[in-house]
């Protein structure tokens, strides 16, 4: 029961790496509100956990005014904001990086960064009442060994492991720990999208290029959070921890 009484607030954590996250925090004794856009998706995997401290809140995260409302019924939930994970993201489809619409690269810098920007205007100030807090950036083997035709979610990738040493050295002083994890393509809704078909010959090309042969799982990134989150890493801050089974080396 590492983070009994805690509570946590999950972005994107419907499904994917996300959904492994809010699972195992509730193990560990957390109180979560999971925030998503899809409500039936969200509102079905609660059902699935059957847990009374798991709550489910819509928001568009890339918009600063819903931003703004989630956090004003999160403080009517919550006295306090122990821990805030930024796992929501997405991609553009593997591309040459003339080719991808301006609407899919401002999709992907919405979504990757601007609603890290939004969640930390309103979730630092509330931790910062308490002097403590720990915020998980979910960013991407991508930001440190990028592959082509992926260039405009690298870069989105490479801002946020950027901005979470810039916070770690900003927020220390207030007690607040920030870390990111780089989880290597995983078993979730976005790995279609990465290798641009999900054939047994694409799966084939990525698995070579991971020296431990298989994808990320929500269990591992899961592990990786409650580690970080947890008061086993109070002197851990400001680090883009790989969960890659190798694949950056």
């Amino acid at each position: 029961m590492k983070l009994q009484h805690k509570n946590v607030v999950v972005t994107g954590g419907a499904s994917g790496f996300g959904a492994g996250i809010v699972s195992r925090f509730l193990d560990e004794g957390a109180n979560v509100t999971i925030v998503d856009f899809d409500e039936t998706a969200a509102m079905a995997y609660i059902q699935s956990l059957k847990s009374d401290r798991v709550f489910f809140e819509y928001a568009n995260l890339a918009e600063g005014e819903s931003v703004k409302d989630l956090f004003g019924r999160l403080r009517r939930r919550w006295k306090q904001l122990d821990i805030l994970i930024n796992n929501a993201g997405t991609t553009h489809l593997p591309a040459l990086m003339e080719d991808v619409s301006e609407e899919d690269f401002d999709k992907v810098l919405a979504v990757n960064a601007k609603s890290v920007y939004y969640t930390s205007k309103h979730a630092v100030p509330w931790m910062k009442q308490k002097a403590t807090g720990a915020i998980i950036n979910i960013a991407s083997t991508a930001a440190l060994s990028p592959r082509p035709k992926l260039t405009w979610y690298n870069a989105s990738k490479g801002w946020l492991v950027t901005a979470t040493k810039s916070m770690a050295i900003e927020l220390a002083p207030d007690g607040i720990r920030v870390n990111a994890i780089c989880p290597v393509a995983g078993e979730t809704p976005l790995l279609t999208s990465f290798m641009g078909g999900d054939t047994p010959e694409t799966r084939e090309k990525f698995l070579t290029s991971i020296p431990l042969g298989r994808f990320s799982t929500p269990a591992d990134i899961a592990a990786t959070a409650l580690y970080l989150s947890s008061d086993e890493a109070a002197m851990i801050t400001g680090v883009a921890l790989e969960v890659d089974g190798g694949r950056c080396i």
